[in-house]
């Protein structure tokens, strides 16, 4: 028998009072934060819904009855106990987003099946123990995001760097060659990209007194930094200032 936890038991009944349709109009079956442990084989007979969400469990496994979703678009898994996915993952061919994050997934337990999902969008790999990343996933032509952070990779292939549609790659917090000198060269001063001047009557009374209490922090700091108490004397400096204070009586008698 499997040690650990029992875990919930999920009911038919209950699976489908836990389908809700979304805004774009497909079905998703939420069995997030249920307190699972194993795959509940009752919602089998829901596979045709379009979004599956299982985050946020303890789910060890995911079996190879999954392929029975072929409807899916959307699956989340993040937040479990994997170790491992199952090769019938890449049976799923409408699969667009695909979260696996903050689980215990390792590079021998990718599947090569994964590049099988060619309609992919969104890949999230985050939080896991990934060492290195396979090249084959540079086959994944439609990924547009794809989150790789907090693993232990040391580097990227060219065939992930160079994916034709990627706009969002995440591989922060990873002992990568390129961040540590980018952590090295990171500024300790905190700088204002944008600013917005507005007149005090043109803002709501929450926006205006936030804006004041930000204003008084930054008085406080001020008082806070230490001044020089002598005066800097630069006696050979002549400067334009200096040099029109001497000759202002001769301007004026001209």
């Amino acid at each position: 028998k499997q040690k650990g936890p029992k875990g919930k038991r999920i009911t038919l009944k209950m699976a489908k009072n836990l389908i809700r349709v979304s805004f774009n109009g497909r079905r998703r079956l939420d069995l997030s934060k249920m307190g699972i442990t194993t795959f509940p084989k009752c919602i089998l007979d829901l596979a045709d819904v379009e979004e599956l969400d299982l985050s946020r469990n303890m789910l060890r496994k995911i079996p190879n009855t999954i392929e029975k979703f072929q409807n899916l678009l959307w699956l989340d898994l993040h937040s479990n106990q994997l170790d491992e996915l199952p090769k019938a993952i890449g049976t799923l061919q409408n699969l667009t987003f695909l979260n696996v994050c903050n689980n215990k997934l390792t590079t021998k337990s990718l599947p090569e099946e994964l590049t099988l999902l060619k309609n992919l969008r969104t890949l999230n790999l985050g939080l896991n123990c990934l060492e290195s990343i396979p090249t084959t996933l540079g086959s994944l032509k439609e990924l547009i995001d794809l989150g790789l952070f907090d693993n232990s990779l040391t580097g990227l292939p060219k065939s992930v760097r160079n994916l034709p549609k990627l706009e969002r790659l995440n591989v922060k917090r990873n002992p990568l060659p390129e961040l540590t000198e980018k952590e090295e060269e990171v500024d300790p001063i905190k700088r204002i990209e944008t600013l917005y001047l507005v007149e005090e009557k043109d803002l709501c009374s929450s926006c205006l007194k936030m804006c004041r209490g930000e204003r008084e922090e930054l008085h406080k700091l001020e008082d806070m930094t230490p001044s020089s108490s002598k005066k800097l004397s630069f006696p050979l400096l002549l400067t334009p200032n200096s040099s029109a204070k001497d000759n202002q009586e001769e301007w004026r008698v001209r």
